[in-house]
């Protein structure tokens, strides 16, 4: 469940409508049509002798299909953020998860969450953990790795980039294999 939006998703930058569309395929168009491969993983190759263009071709910026304004990305930057039937049937399996696991050993697993908006998840992480004695806080962040002092004792702050911690336990997890 990703309360804070999904880069994955576009929604209409008014909001006209409370629905949010899949974007895959249109940005797939334009990372092409800028000069780029994708190789089958997914990694972005620029062509031997390839000339990159920084721009997309306008018929590829996306409207919304009810008020033909420009789509945004759904990300909870504003008052903008649209909640649609996707995001509220993840929210009420997010409390049933929650609810269903209250006082039971968790972890509370946050990674590249920044103080954008520390009320949907930093916050709510600290308080529950503080809340139940058998929980643990884990925070892996390249900026801001730390918690409160009342649960240091049941906290693991990792400072770092996420993308290169998590391949080295990745790493040392093979060795142990």
């Amino acid at each position: 469940m990703n309360q804070q939006g999904d880069y994955g998703l576009w929604q209409c930058s008014k909001p006209c409508h409370y629905k949010t569309y899949d974007n895959e395929e249109t940005v797939r168009k334009m990372v092409l049509a800028q000069g780029f491969a994708i190789a089958e993983d997914g990694t972005l190759t620029v062509p031997e002798g390839a000339a990159l263009k920084m721009t997309v071709p306008s018929e590829l910026v996306p409207h919304c299909p009810v008020c033909s304004e420009p789509m945004s990305m759904n990300l909870r930057a504003d008052d903008t953020f649209v909640e649609d039937e996707g995001w509220h049937m993840a929210s009420a399996a997010y409390a049933d998860f929650l609810r269903r696991h209250e006082g039971l050993h968790v972890l509370f697993l946050e990674i590249g969450v920044g103080m954008n908006t520390p009320v949907i998840i930093k916050y709510p992480f600290w308080q529950m953990t503080a809340g139940n004695p058998r929980a643990v806080y884990a925070c892996l962040n390249y900026d801001d790795a730390y918690c409160p002092a009342q649960i240091a004792e049941r906290s693991i702050c990792i400072g770092g980039d996420s993308g290169e911690v998590i391949r080295r336990l990745l790493q040392d997890i093979k060795k142990l294999e």
